[in-house]
């Protein structure tokens, strides 16, 4: 796939970008089988492709360049702007917001921080679109002297931009490599936006996590759901906006609890559980591997959906030694998925497909359905 960007030497994060997708494909589940093949001979159901290009529903942009010519991209090797607005990864209803992103950071007066001089105030401007087509719009900030600013001008950017449904300000005021800070400010009425997928409202608030492929992300759901079935009960662990839990609990499952610890998350996914009408599943604050070990014993079913360094030793051990007779585990880490796998031997892969998040790199999504084994006969 020809891209402009990387054909000009300005971005080289799509390192498979001269390798056809297909082989892209095939490549990625040849990999990801050879790993844990160690563990099992699981069955791999056909694996679930991506869009090539178009496919990204977040754009986290970098500002740098000057007020009167912002750059929305990437940083370069000497900390300067790199303008990647033509980036092909991102959806085309993204694109066509950052001319008028660009036009407002310009009209709002936000001078780009620049890293190498630690000055400056707008650091990124991150943008979110739904499967609907709606948006969330943050601008990053190093302190809050352009806040007023923006403030005043975010009328004429929501009458520019109408399908904007969060408009925020996050204020990151530490010089090193961190996206955000802890303290956002909302310049909308709404305070999330609806992710709709497979039928259920998701809902993403600032600072909240979500799968960047949202077609490959309904496919993830509705292969967990299928292999969560109608389990009598059910944990998601790292249960993030719910996905996992509300999609098992739509398909039949009972006693379906969500474990996470953001607030924000756990309050959007219980409301969408009002509005799904899901009364028997339940959303609680607090940190999964804690949860784990305080509980009386294990449900029918864990579904674990870790971070990229995986669900570590101790909530391994404790799956391991729980008697749960089924594991879901999602992973956005074949390494440390393989490592984890290691620490609970008895929980042996029966089913696996590989669901490619991330064309054009190396990155790799495999959701696994851990069984566990007989015990071995005296």
């Amino acid at each position: 796939m020809f891209c402009p960007a990387f054909d000009a030497g300005r971005c080289r994060s799509c390192t498979l970008l001269d390798v056809p997708y297909a082989d892209q494909l095939a490549a990625k589940q040849v990999g990801v089988a050879a790993l844990l093949a160690v563990h099992g001979d699981p069955v791999w159901e056909p694996p679930v492709a991506s869009a090539p290009a178009g496919y990204r529903n977040k754009a986290k942009l970098v500002v740098g360049g000057t007020v009167d010519r912002p750059t929305l991209g990437i940083l370069d090797a000497t900390g300067h702007g790199v303008d990647l607005t033509d980036c092909l990864l991102y959806d085309d209803r993204l694109v066509a917001t950052f001319g008028e992103l660009a036009a407002f950071v310009t009209r709002a007066g936000l001078i780009p921080y620049d890293v190498p001089a630690r000055r400056g105030e707008l650091k990124h401007v991150l943008v979110t679109v739904s499967p609907g087509g709606e948006l969330l719009v943050r601008f990053v900030l190093r302190s809050t002297e352009a806040l007023a600013r923006i403030q005043k001008h975010a009328g004429g950017l929501l009458a520019a931009l109408p399908q904007v449904r969060v408009l925020s300000v996050n204020l990151q005021p530490e010089h090193k490599a961190v996206l955000e800070g802890e303290r956002e400010v909302l310049l909308t009425g709404e305070d999330a936006l609806s992710m709709r997928l497979n039928g259920l409202q998701l809902f993403l608030r600032p600072q909240g996590f979500f799968q960047t492929n949202s077609a490959v992300a309904a496919a993830l759901y509705r292969q967990a759901a299928a292999w969560t079935g109608t389990a009598g009960s059910v944990w998601d662990l790292y249960s993030g906006v719910g996905g996992f839990a509300l999609h098992a609990a739509a398909a039949g499952a009972g006693d379906v609890t969500g474990v996470e610890t953001s607030g924000a998350a756990v309050a959007g996914a219980r409301r969408s559980a009002v509005l799904a009408g899901l009364a028997g599943v339940q959303f609680l604050q607090g940190d999964a591997t804690a949860f784990a070990l305080a509980s009386a014993g294990p449900p029918e079913v864990v579904v674990v959906n870790p971070p990229r360094r995986g669900i570590g030793t101790v909530l391994a051990g404790w799956l391991e030694g729980s008697g749960a007779a089924r594991v879901l585990y999602s992973s956005c880490n074949p390494d440390s998925l393989v490592r984890d796998l290691a620490a609970m031997p008895s929980l042996r892969p029966t089913r696996a497909r590989l669901l490619d998040m991330f064309p054009q790199t190396a990155h790799a999504e495999v959701l696994v359905l851990l069984e566990r084994a007989a015990p071995s006969a005296p």
